[in-house]
């Protein structure tokens, strides 16, 4: 049977009242020789305060929950451990919940944490272009939480009403582009995700903007080419299935008269599926094939031929997204960007071609 209160109270020689004050995290403090010898007590009986209590006595607890869309991919452990990192010096825990990218699960999440009322929530993941319905759920949940006190946060693109961390995936994917093509690339396909999902599509198109910009305007680079969209889904397993059929008229492992193909990854665990299919299919990266992806994750350490990729701040922003939701709640709603900037690595590199 759990010990109680009033069994360290008594041990320590004290009132119960005084024991909770010690234990509860009162702002009265009582002296501290007492102080010390409720707390000998209480670790000699073993003595656990009760958080669902103490979250009633304060309609708050000293929790943060944190709502991601895929725990397994490196982009959201990493923003994760930024806001852990956030949350722990503040002297709070966090509680996590994986959706899988399931709207449902999403507010779900939501709900279960405003139930166990957790002070802040942070949101990290892309939000829906459809159904639209699915946004306003989220939106309606989160306005009723931050009305009973809380606070909210997202990690992507913004919704009206709360504070968000917005990288900036537009302007890094068109940045990207413009270097390629500066080194020499100049056949591009781009392998996406689901069009609803919005980080997806934002990249995405931005790829596809930049590369047709450079085929007809003013500045056209002489033999640009944009292949058709590959849409697969947003996963490692999703982007190798998808170039499968690509690959195949590379089957003599050398590229064409026109160069390599350089493939545009919405994401680096993306490019990595589409680095393991050209492994597996013997195309040579990059010397027929080149690969860019976008985020910068970790795992990018130990990869070869090394990635070429757009670099976020990942546990930056993790961190910046955890102060936001645990800021004053009078605070108005904040939108903090963070920059995107292209790293160029091996599997983009070309070989310098002789006469």
């Amino acid at each position: 049977m759990a010990v109680t209160l009033q069994q360290v109270a008594t041990l320590a020689g004290v009132s119960l009242a005084t024991a909770s004050r010690v234990l509860n995290r009162s702002s009265r403090h009582p002296r501290e020789d007492i102080t010390e010898r409720v707390r000998a007590a209480a670790a000699q009986l073993g003595y656990v305060p009760n958080a669902q209590a103490q979250a009633l006595a304060r309609s708050s607890t000293a929790l943060v929950g944190l709502v991601v869309h895929d725990i397994d991919d490196p982009y959201f452990a990493t923003i994760a451990a930024g806001v852990q990192a956030t949350s722990q010096a503040a002297g709070k825990q966090t509680l996590l919940a994986c959706t899988y990218r399931d709207a449902d699960l999403e507010c779900a999440a939501i709900e279960s944490f405003a139930a166990h009322r957790t002070e802040a929530i942070v949101l990290a993941g892309s939000r829906r272009s459809a159904p639209a319905s699915a946004n306003d759920r989220l939106v309606a949940l989160c306005t009723a939480y931050q009305h009973n006190g809380g606070r909210v946060a997202l990690v992507g693109q913004p919704l009206p009403g709360f504070s968000a961390v917005v990288p900036e995936n537009r302007s890094g994917a068109m940045q990207l582009v413009r270097e390629l093509l500066t080194v020499g690339h100049r056949r591009f396909v781009v392998v996406a995700g689901p069009r609803w999902l919005r980080t997806s599509t934002d990249r995405a198109d931005a790829f596809e903007a930049e590369v047709r910009r450079h085929v007809k305007g003013n500045d056209a680079c002489d033999g640009v080419q944009l292949l058709p969209r590959i849409v697969t889904d947003f996963t490692r397993d999703g982007a190798y299935d998808g170039v499968t059929d690509l690959l195949k008229s590379f089957g003599d492992g050398r590229g064409t008269d026109a160069g390599p193909l350089c493939i545009l990854a919405v994401s680096d665990v993306m490019a990595l599926g589409v680095l393991a299919a050209c492994r597996d299919a013997n195309v040579p990266v990059p010397s027929a094939v080149g690969v860019a992806g976008f985020d910068d994750i970790k795992t990018l350490r130990d990869t070869a031929p090394s990635l070429t990729t757009v670099h976020l701040d990942l546990q930056g922003m993790g961190a910046e997204a955890g102060r936001l939701a645990l800021a004053a709640r009078g605070d108005p709603p904040s939108l903090v960007p963070f920059p995107a900037t292209v790293v160029l690595r091996d599997s983009t590199r070309l070989a310098t071609r002789t006469s």
